[in-house]
């Protein structure tokens, strides 16, 4: 299983993913969801991917070979696309072809169909120091943008931390709150679904310079611990401090 988020506010973008993947209870390991390509101060471009990592992995060799788009007989890569948007087309691009060739592989040499050889990607960045955008691209390489009304992104076992996004974010939070609320809805989703786990890998971009600081968050991080017990404490004050219902009880009056 799989947790990655993108949170795009005003003041820049929050990109984060865990590392962990199993096939099985006792087959887990840990493996980079998150990747970088460009270069700082000119362009970056992050991908974080849930799904099939044979998928995966043939995705991102087909962006580093080019991807020949249907309209050019030329290969283009997401390292010289003149804006995010074209990047989003590429990477989608890219998602197909490297599907239909999992797919026919698995076909030829197991002879099985219907396998689940699917993956949904968030596609975040900024080019020449332009706003940062971020793009939802499914299986099928088709893709939506990031706006304002709902600023963020999952993919992944998105279910446990949804909730905190929807309560405590929106466009115009800072971005220091907007990653400390990404890192409690991973360490929410933590708590509840053994699937995901650390380390956690967070990228950050600003407005106007194209470069990143990108963080791997390891299982002796001290502020990621305090963080989870804080948001633990924090909601057992609220819930004492709640009244208690005033409905009827079985057996009362």
């Amino acid at each position: 299983m799989t947790y990655c988020m993108g949170l795009l506010v005003k003041e820049g973008l929050v990109m984060l993913a865990d590392t962990r993947t199993n096939a099985g209870i006792d087959n887990i390991s840990t493996y980079r969801k998150l990747r970088v390509f460009g270069e700082a101060g000119k362009r970056i471009v992050a991908i974080a991917s849930a799904g099939s990592l044979s998928t995966t992995q043939a995705l991102i060799n087909r962006l580093h070979e080019g991807v020949v788009m249907e309209e050019e007989g030329e290969p283009e890569f997401i390292e010289t696309a003149p804006s995010m948007f074209r990047v989003a087309q590429i990477v989608g691009e890219a998602m197909v072809g490297a599907k239909q060739d999992i797919e026919k592989t698995i076909q030829q040499q197991a002879g099985e169909k219907g396998v689940e050889v699917g993956v949904t990607l968030l596609v975040g960045g900024s080019i020449e120091g332009r706003a940062p955008r971020l793009f939802l691209i499914y299986g099928e390489g088709n893709f939506i943008e990031c706006g304002m009304d709902t600023p963020y992104f999952q993919i992944g076992e998105l279910k446990y931390g949804k909730p905190i996004l929807d309560r405590l974010l929106d466009y115009r939070t800072p971005l220091p709150k907007a990653m400390k609320i990404g890192l409690v809805s991973m360490n929410s989703t933590m708590r509840s679904n053994l699937g995901v786990g650390l380390p956690i890998d967070m990228l950050v971009i600003r407005p106007g310079r194209s470069e990143a600081a990108l963080t791997r968050i390891a299982e002796d991080d001290a502020y990621f611990h305090d963080l989870g017990a804080r948001w633990s404490t924090a909601l057992a004050h609220a819930m004492e401090e709640i009244p208690e219902p005033d409905y009827a009880l079985p057996g009362s009056a």
